[in-house]
């Protein structure tokens, strides 16, 4: 993995959030010239979420764009689908090389459309290079035909197939723009499969850069392909031409998704919201989980679906422990710069910043106490919310069972460990948790019993973000599907080829069936008896 040495950005002007020199007008237009439109398409300007200011401006696709964009992915996929896994292997990893070498690029663009801090970036990019080379090195392993036990012991040779679905749609948001964007397509392209892709009007210049990228590495024209434009346009046309849907989003628009994909009879993997809980037990090492805390609840100035917005800490740890988080949490650096200076960046909509502080408003007018942070930072630029510890939350509040998405973070104190557990999983979502405790077995029983689809000990999210071959996705209202392994045979149709030699299930001729079934009984009882499986 590099580092961040490797970064050769400089700013253009010492101006907090100026836009770097990669960012230039010719570049812009060559990433909006890849998605896919008609000439003299409507335009949308997106604006820079650091300073407020006109960013890029960008084609609109219509219905009928997207049309033709499954049209051309169909007529490229077949040849795509043909080619040798060892094929599509090498360009993966040509790809994860483009990335690391020309990481400034991608870093430079997510923090102008998201307003994330450079070091939040980076993450993405090492998550986008070890996504590309596991499914480039694994595919061959995870796609190959295995063998499948037969009904009847030598004489049944059973194999399973794994096919491309055809043209998979990813409709990816804007909070993990290079993430969520590259990560749900490459292994889509790696099983065999097109890609008809919507990313996120605000950060669709990431995934543009990524596509380019790919291409640079040797992906056919046509085989992955942007769109883009608002769902109430465009998104039935997405679903109306795909073999498969990949949706990241809110947990409403996922059950809408889950709803139109069941009426086609197509599968749908979707990662939804979150109301994430970390849990401190009552041996906890109270310097190093306060530490853990901040890493788990601000990345991404809390955009992020896996981070934490709920601390359940033990009675007897609480004011050490909210002594030693608040310290921390208002020490952190929030700023614009693009550069390892921050530690905290911006929210990146308007929409976001309004949740944040209504929330936040609702909380303290209810009763609650602010610890840290609380307030907007209009001073820093417009859309700057501070980092905010609260307590003394109720259920009355919006922000006790509704997810805020932003840099906002409650503790409750409970007396047992039980009564602990009970209370993190009281809620509708199940995506990630976090257990902290100085005995690592003693964490992982009681992650064993937490309702969340990833569950961390002594850590925040990375761990098993980072375990790339383990499944992860959300339970309940946060969604179905998963990554890992199972994230590139989702998109994969299996196939069982059975070939019956010899003899099979009816009789010989000349045996009548009252035989041929005591025959066939004996051979169930002996196989039973031998521990056949």
């Amino acid at each position: 993995m590099t580092t961040a040495a490797a970064d050769t950005s400089t700013l253009a002007s010492t101006e907090p959030g100026a836009l770097p020199p990669s960012i230039t007008p010719a570049a812009l237009r060559r990433l909006a010239d890849r998605v896919t439109t008609t000439p003299g398409a409507e335009r949308v300007t997106t604006t820079a979420p650091y300073t407020g200011a006109p960013l890029a401006d960008l084609p609109v696709s219509t219905p009928s764009d997207v049309e033709e964009a499954f049209t051309r992915a169909r007529s490229a996929q077949t040849s795509w689908a043909a080619m040798t896994i060892g094929e599509r292997k090498r360009i993966l990893l040509r790809f994860h090389d483009l990335v690391l070498a020309r990481q400034h690029e991608a870093l430079d663009l997510m923090q102008a459309e998201s307003g994330k801090t450079r070091r939040d970036a980076f993450l993405e990019v090492s998550d986008i290079a070890i996504t590309a080379r596991y499914y480039a090195n694994n595919a061959a392993k995870l796609l190959a035909p295995r063998r499948r036990r037969g009904a009847i012991p030598l004489l049944t040779h059973t194999t399973e197939l794994h096919h491309p679905k055809g043209v998979v749609t990813v409709i990816s948001p804007w909070n993990y723009p290079l993430s969520m964007a590259a990560g749900d397509a490459l292994p889509a392209l790696m099983a065999g499969n097109a890609v008809v892709q919507k990313p996120d009007t605000q950060t669709s210049l990431t995934a543009l850069w990524a596509l380019e990228l790919m291409h640079e590495a040797g992906l056919p024209n046509g085989v992955w392909q942007m769109v883009i434009g608002r769902g109430s346009s465009i998104g039935g046309a997405l679903m109306a031409g795909a073999d498969y849907m990949m949706f990241t989003g809110s947990t409403d628009s996922g059950r809408r998704i889950a709803r139109d994909a069941g009426e086609r009879l197509i599968g749908a993997s979707l990662e939804l919201g979150g109301k994430n809980a970390m849990l401190v037990l009552d041996d906890a090492d109270i310097s190093r989980t306060a530490d853990g805390a901040v890493a788990a609840c601000f990345p991404s100035a809390g955009q992020l679906c896996v981070s934490i917005e709920r601390l359940y800490v033990p009675e007897a740890l609480l004011d050490t422990f909210v002594a030693a988080f608040a310290e921390r949490t208002r020490k952190l650096r929030l700023g614009a710069a693009y550069d390892y200076s921050c530690d905290v960046g911006c929210l990146t909509t308007t929409a976001q910043l309004e949740t944040v502080t209504a929330h936040v408003e609702d909380a303290v007018g209810k009763g609650a106490t602010v610890l840290a942070g609380g307030r907007s930072r209009p001073d820093l630029g417009p859309l700057f919310f501070e980092p905010t510890v609260l307590t003394g939350v109720t259920p009355d509040m919006t922000l006790y069972n509704h997810e805020t998405f932003g840099p906002v973070v409650t503790i409750y104190p409970y007396r047992d460990l039980d009564e602990a557990i009970t209370r993190v999983n009281a809620t509708p979502y199940g995506l990630n948790a976090s257990v902290w405790t100085r005995n690592g077995p003693r964490g992982r029983a009681v992650a064993a019993r937490i309702r969340a689809g990833t569950v961390n000990v002594n850590d925040a999210f990375a761990a098993a973000w980072g375990s790339i071959d383990a499944p992860m996705g959300g339970m309940g209202d946060s969604g179905i599907g998963r990554h890992g392994a199972e994230g590139i045979l989702k998109y994969t149709e299996p196939q069982t080829v059975a070939h019956q030699r010899i003899q099979g299930f009816t009789p010989p001729a000349g045996i009548p069936h009252s035989l041929w079934a005591k025959v066939l009984t004996t051979m169930l009882k002996t196989l039973k008896r031998v521990g056949a499986r």
